[in-house]
């Protein structure tokens, strides 16, 4: 018997994302998310997906929730940040969005 060993990554099939905004009908377009970081790993911290009208709202929420989080001894959480959502691309390749955030009085 031969194994047959898969060396492509498995990919999930394609589902919609909305809003987090209750009641929004819209797509996300873009995730409002911080680097965390506990000294051995890091990551894009997820507050929110949101659309483009929903952003200036989930962006403060985001900042609030950020400004209330306590962090364990070595733990690193930075500003929360706006950066587009595209669908396959990884937390890495998403583009932030500094300029959303200055309009928005970050």
């Amino acid at each position: 018997m031969t194994l047959k060993l898969y060396t492509e990554p498995m990919s999930m099939p394609p589902y919609t994302v909305m809003c987090y905004t209750a009641g929004c009908p819209n797509l996300a377009a873009f995730k409002v998310a911080a680097r965390w970081n506990d000294g051995l790993t890091h990551e894009l911290k997820t507050y929110f997906l949101s659309c483009a009208a929903c952003v200036p709202q989930l962006y403060s929420l985001a900042l609030a929730k950020r400004a209330a989080c306590r962090l364990a001894p070595g733990e690193s959480l930075d500003v929360p940040g706006v950066y587009e959502l595209h669908r396959g691309d990884r937390d890495k390749q998403l583009k932030r969005r500094p300029e959303l955030e200055k309009a928005m009085g970050s």
